[in-house]
């Protein structure tokens, strides 16, 4: 079995395939509105994560695992993989379900509504993570970034990685809204929780930051809680601690925002970059908000910097 030296994370969650519809502004109910231009591109949590930290790491430093039907829209993410330099052997095709697609309307300042159809992402079980192939992906990687898969596979990753003494990062997105009680047992394993503002009310009950960082604390007392605050940045939350960082201004830079999809991702994945390499908390997320906003002047969903890109802005 070949082994994988320089793996630096190993990312799980949704492939999708996005279909963008650009307009002008969101119709009310029951209103049609013009589509004025339609994009097809590579997306998906997972899939725009691990491109945007293989962008800063390098070649084979970078894995996926995640579920792919067998049709063409797979192939076309395995080339898309191998050409940002991912690897690829941990995935899964799954020949009883489509590969996932995701519908996304982005009115002309950015904002967006998105609708997903999770089809094979929904079918990578806790069992597949023990199939050698992924398991030495797992036991090579530095960083386990966890996305959306189904809970009870990102519950076995997380104690898996925590007993190889791995860190652990996990955005749960949608998975947030499962409350505090059911994730007491994945946040225990967690070493950097992400969410934005919404789904750390959903996750909490609490829709005051304090309060909500205060009821993750009682349940795991050494995690680190991260808010992405969109165009106002970004908060880190430890026990006796808040760390604040500004998002980019783009504006002052010359540069338009033209796409928020996948800003969020971005962002993960720059973070998780920046801590593989052993940097400190307070620069994984200057790296994190800066890639944030570079994506943002981006229309393609993995609009995410490269390396030069991004150590050029953060100067």
């Amino acid at each position: 079995m070949t082994t994988i030296t320089l793996l630096r994370t190993v990312v799980i969650g949704a492939i999708n395939w996005d279909i963008n519809l650009f307009i002008k502004a969101f119709p009310r109910k029951g209103e049609e509105v013009a589509v004025e231009r339609i994009t097809r591109v590579p997306g998906g949590k997972a899939g725009n994560v691990v491109v945007a930290a293989a962008r800063l790491l390098g070649p084979k430093q970078t894995a996926i695992l995640g579920g792919l039907g067998k049709d063409s829209i797979a192939s076309e993410h395995v080339r898309i993989f191998e050409e940002e330099g991912v690897v690829v052997s941990g995935l899964m095709f799954n020949p009883n379900a489509e590969s996932g697609q995701a519908y996304i309307v982005i009115d002309e300042e950015g904002a967006n509504i998105i609708h997903t159809h999770f089809g094979a992402n929904a079918t990578v079980r806790p069992e597949d993570l023990g199939e050698p192939v992924r398991h030495a992906l797992i036991s090579e990687a530095r960083v386990i970034t966890i996305m959306d898969p189904l809970f009870e596979t990102a519950l076995k990753l997380a104690q898996d990685a925590k007993r190889m003494s791995k860190i652990v990062a996990w955005a749960p997105g949608l998975k947030s809204a499962i409350g505090i009680q059911k994730a007491a047992t994945m946040l225990r394993n967690v070493d950097y929780l992400v969410t934005n503002e919404f789904e750390m009310e959903y996750l909490t009950g609490k829709s005051n930051p304090d309060e909500a960082v205060a009821r993750l604390l009682e349940v795991n007392s050494k995690m680190r809680m991260i808010t992405t605050l969109g165009a106002k940045g970004c908060s880190m939350y430890s026990e006796g601690e808040r760390m604040t960082t500004q998002a980019l201004d783009v504006k002052s830079l010359g540069l338009s925002v033209v796409n928020t999809v996948g800003c969020g991702d971005a962002f993960i994945g720059a973070f998780v970059a920046a801590i593989s390499e052993g940097l400190s908390n307070a620069e994984a997320l200057r790296w994190g908000c800066c890639a944030g906003g570079l994506k943002a002047t981006r229309r393609e969903t993995r609009g995410s910097p490269s390396r030069e890109m991004l150590l050029k802005y953060l100067t």
